[in-house]
Order: C-alpha cells, then sequence, then structure tokens
C-alpha cells in the first residue's frame, strides 16, 4: 500500500499543484452531503450530469443530497491525484477506468459495489464491453455512462465535395487528401497538442495499424517493448506529416480545453480533425448548421500492414463513476450514479449525439454520423483504451512527455520510444518488488 500510494504523491508533485480547497474536498458539517467529483463544466456533458443529480436530489428517500463539483478537465486530472495523494478523496468521482483507475482503487480510494449492481435497474441496462472496463480483480468499482467513443476523423464534407475528395480506406488515400487540402492553403488536420493526450491519437491509431494490439499488450506484460517498429513507424509518420505542414503552426502550444482545435474547423481553416467521438456532440452543442457540414471515418487501414483494421481506440463507457464512501452513503452515490443512465437522462444523451453504454443504443440512434461510430465500434475485433487510461500513470506521463517532443520535433521517435521503455521497466521493477 505504501509503495502505491508513493507512486501517487510522486505524480502529485510533478503535476502542477492545482490544491483542492477544503470546501471541496470535505463534505459539509451535515454528514448527508455527498460530494461528487466530474468534469461536465460544459454542455452536452454539464447537462447530462446535472440532469442525474437533479433527478437523484429531487427523488431519494435516502436522506443525502448530492452535491456536484465540475472541473475542466486537464485541471481535474492533476486535482484527483493531489487530493488523494494527501489522504483525501471525494465520496463520489468520475475517471476513465485503466490504469489509473486501478492505482485509486489499490490505494483505497474506491469501494468494490458488486451487491449493489447485481440487485440494480442497471443490471442488464450496460454493455457487457462497458462493465468490463468498469471491473478490475473480478470485481466492480465503477458505473460508466457517459458516451461510447472512439478515435476517428471528422471532416467538412463542404470542403471535402469542392476539392473532389472522398473518405478514404487506407492511409494513402489519407494523405492524398492532406496533401490537397494543404495546396490549397488549408491545415489537414486540426490539433491542439498543449493538452499532449490530444497528439496521442494519431500515434495510437498508427501503431495500431501498423502493428495490431499484439505488440502493445507484450509491452506492458514485460514481454515486449514499446521500441517495437510499429511504435517507431507511427512516431516517424507524424514528424513526416509534422514536416509536410499537416498540421497548424505551434501545434504543441494550442489548448484543447480552449476550444483551439475546434475553433479551425468553424472557420474551416483546418479540414480534419483526429479525437474522440464525444466531438458529436461538441459540434452539434455549439453550431447544430455546422455540424450538418460534419462527416467521420474510423482512422484507414494501412495497404502493407497486415493488422485487423476493425481494431478501434476508444473506450465504452468514457467517464466511469467510482465511489469512496461505505455503508447508507455509499448506496445513495450508487442510487445517483444509476440515475446517469435513467431513461430521462440518458435522452439528453442520446439528443446531444452521445452514445449512452447500453444495450438499447442502437434502437435510440437517429443520427448518422453518430449510427456509423457505433456502427464501428460494434465492428471492431478489440478496442484498445486510450494509452494514457490505460498504461500506469508514470508510463502514461513517458509517453505523453516524449510524444509531444515527437511533434515538436526534438526527440527522435527512437528517442521517445525509449524513454516510455525505460518508465515501463521501472514501473514492473516496483511492481515485483
Amino acid at each position: 500500500m505504501k509503495k502505491r500510494m508513493a507512486k501517487i504523491v510522486s505524480l502529485a508533485l510533478t503535476a502542477a499543484m492545482v490544491v483542492p480547497t477544503t470546501a471541496q474536498i470535505v463534505a459539509a458539517e451535515d454528514d448527508k452531503e455527498i460530494v461528487y467529483w466530474n468534469i461536465a463544466t460544459e454542455s452536452p456533458d454539464k447537462d447530462i450530469v446535472e440532469a442525474a443529480v437533479e433527478k437523484f436530489n429531487a427523488e431519494t428517500e435516502s436522506g443525502y443530497t448530492v452535491t456536484s463539483v465540475p472541473t475542466q478537465n486537464d485541471t481535474y486530472k492533476e486535482k484527483l491525484v493531489v487530493a488523494m495523494s494527501s489522504g483525501e478523496c471525494p465520496d463520489m468521482y468520475s475517471s476513465w477506468s485503466g490504469g489509473p483507475m486501478f492505482e485509486y482503487i489499490d490505494s483505497g480510494f474506491a469501494q468494490p459495489i458488486d451487491d449493489l449492481y447485481e440487485a440494480s435497474e442497471i443490471k442488464d441496462k450496460l454493455l457487457d464491453s462497458a462493465l468490463a472496463q468498469a471491473t478490475y480483480n473480478d470485481h466492480i468499482y465503477a458505473i460508466p455512462y457517459l458516451n461510447v467513443s472512439l478515435a476517428g476523423i471528422f471532416y467538412n464534407k463542404d470542403m471535402f465535395e469542392e476539392y473532389g475528395l472522398e473518405e478514404p480506406t487506407t492511409l494513402a488515400e489519407l494523405e492524398n487528401i492532406c496533401a490537397t487540402l494543404k495546396e490549397n492553403g488549408i491545415t489537414p488536420f486540426a490539433l491542439a497538442n498543449g493538452s499532449k493526450w490530444t497528439g496521442s491519437m494519431y500515434f495510437m491509431s498508427l501503431a495500431a495499424r501498423y502493428g495490431g494490439l499484439e505488440p502493445f499488450q507484450n509491452a506492458v506484460a514485460g514481454e515486449g517493448s514499446f521500441t517495437d517498429d510499429c511504435f517507431i513507424k507511427a512516431g516517424e509518420k507524424i514528424q513526416e506529416w509534422v514536416n509536410a505542414g499537416y498540421f497548424p503552426e505551434g501545434v504543441n502550444s494550442l489548448s484543447e480545453d480552449d476550444g483551439q482545435a475546434k475553433q479551425l474547423m468553424y472557420q474551416e481553416t483546418a479540414g480534419m480533425l483526429l479525437c474522440g467521438s464525444w466531438y458529436t456532440g461538441t459540434f452539434a452543442s455549439d453550431s447544430e448548421e455546422f455540424y450538418q457540414k460534419i462527416g467521420w471515418f474510423p482512422f484507414p487501414a494501412i495497404e502493407d500492414s497486415d493488422a485487423d483494421a476493425t481494431i478501434q481506440i476508444g473506450t465504452v463507457g468514457d467517464q466511469f463513476i467510482s465511489f469512496n464512501c461505505e455503508g447508507d452513503k455509499l448506496a445513495a452515490a450508487f442510487e445517483c450514479a444509476e440515475q446517469h443512465l435513467s431513461d430521462e437522462v440518458t435522452e439528453i444523451t442520446f439528443a446531444n449525439n452521445k452514445i449512452a453504454p447500453i444495450n438499447e443504443a442502437a434502437d435510440k440512434i437517429t443520427d448518422p454520423v453518430v449510427a456509423e461510430i457505433f456502427e464501428a465500434a460494434q465492428n471492431a475485433s478489440e478496442i484498445q483504451l486510450w494509452y494514457d487510461q490505460y498504461l500506469p500513470p508514470a508510463v502514461a506521463s513517458a509517453h505523453l512527455d516524449g510524444l509531444q517532443e515527437v511533434f515538436g520535433l526534438t526527440k527522435t521517435p527512437q528517442e521517445a520510444q525509449e524513454s516510455m521503455q525505460a518508465a515501463m521497466d521501472e514501473y514492473l521493477s516496483q511492481k515485483a518488488e
């Protein structure tokens, strides 16, 4: 336990010190308050979470009241780690599953909810794949609720029509599109990589298309290496695109949280945007008129690769609510989490072009772009969780830091991957002690 806590503490020391206030960490003097941290600062996520919390507060007979404390994405990650490193944690909080969630569980900041889930109304409602990403060591620790999110490429249909472009099925065809857009003064890809995880979408997609998922799985298990050819080729392709001008100038200084990537799409100075499929809700919420111009396609296959091109990168849930309380309070917090999957709240989810991770999702999707995304998810042989969420935090940080330097041309792909592998070796060594 002490070693695991030390890892979280070291993360906090290296993170920007965004220290939460006592009011945010500690429940009010009335112990009937449940403090709920989340990242729902903007619509449509804000609408979904607020509806669930308001429904719980209005209908519950538990005597508890939930207080939602939303925080912007990147700040939230740091805030959560800092809070846990000091031995504090809210009663319920959302995260992204994978490595960080497992660290929280091992450190005692998440409780198993198997019994509550078995007796709940959502027992037969959640997709099996969503529940799998909420499970650790054969126990359920979280409720997935927000979206089935895949990494894919959004594009301006009007722009494609103007230049005689079609959705690509191969990487060569995608690069031809990039070259055409560039020749006409348009930046091919809108990318704000100040947050680092946005650039990782390109790397993950390329690595999966070059080598499938086995090299990644082997590297994580200590049976392979993050210097495998598929990772080096992914980094080299990114630098080839940087040199070709396929990304915005100063890409590493642009902020995703400030909306600088989507603004390039709105200004129509960029033609495509590779990111998570939550962007359907973002585009539609910002401008329904602009959203009508948007098309989507999965990352294309690489011609000389044997990798399965149905593999997708993403998450079946997108946000997962975990619980740091016990007894009656845990039961009430779980009840609030259930409301995120209620018919009334999922109606808001689907109306905002998101895909609630529930079995009847296909029957509730009316938007053609969202339908394409869900079809890609259903047809996927595997869905790999985002590296920065799947990997142990220290390894994820090495991945994101090194890759940002690859985008900045200050590190070679080989150097970046060696740094990532060194972090993985250290983690595995500590874990074996």
